[in-house]
């Protein structure tokens, strides 16, 4: 099964316009990993004070063309690391191979952010295969969060994310492998951007 291909693939789009929610319609799988994900993190903030959803959606936005599967993961990608939720939790409600790269996308534990940071950029760097669709979400994720960054002014973290960008590049890319993110990447990363 190719990385975006899902068990329940021909079953249909679903619907979901409540608050807070997509109101486009979505593969019914992604569309339970975004509720999921969105009961996990009910409560936390990203940015400036935005709902996480908000980080959760433009992260999801960014991976629909390479299918359902890249959707639940920008979806659950965080869980681990932020949440209650545990590797076996997501292996239960969305199978091995969305838990195994979700697990990928968790930052390993550190003293600090470099400590971490460098044990997760170690474990990006071995990805291959099919679970190089994590990295897709990977630097999906990145991006999402340096446009935060600029739409919200916040120097200090888009200052931290161009001096981790050399080594986040050297781990997470791939030739051929999501060009159209990391060419905007690259480009934000690389001007001084007047925030």
């Amino acid at each position: 099964m190719s990385p975006d291909e899902s068990p329940t693939e021909g079953s249909g789009p679903s619907h979901m316009a409540a608050p807070g929610e997509a109101s486009t319609p979505m593969h019914p799988d992604v569309a339970r990993a975004r509720s999921f994900a969105i009961q996990a993190h009910q409560g936390q903030l990203y940015g400036d004070g935005q709902p996480y959803w908000v980080h959760l959606d433009a992260v999801a936005r960014l991976v629909e063309p390479y299918g359902s599967r890249a959707q639940m993961l920008a979806y659950l990608h965080d869980t681990i690391e932020d949440t209650h939720i545990s590797n076996g939790d997501i292996a239960n409600d969305f199978g091995i191979y969305i838990a195994t790269c979700t697990g990928m996308l968790t930052d390993e534990p550190g003293l600090n952010r470099q400590e971490r940071k460098l044990r997760s950029h170690a474990k990006l760097s071995r990805i291959k295969g099919i679970f190089e669709l994590a990295l897709i979400v990977k630097a999906a994720d990145r991006l999402a969060n340096v446009r935060a960054c600029i739409d919200q002014g916040n120097r200090r973290l888009f200052t931290m994310y161009q001096e981790e960008h050399p080594a986040f590049r050297t781990a997470a890319f791939r030739v051929g492998l999501c060009p159209d993110i990391w060419k905007e990447l690259d480009a934000l990363l690389s001007y001084q951007v007047h925030i």
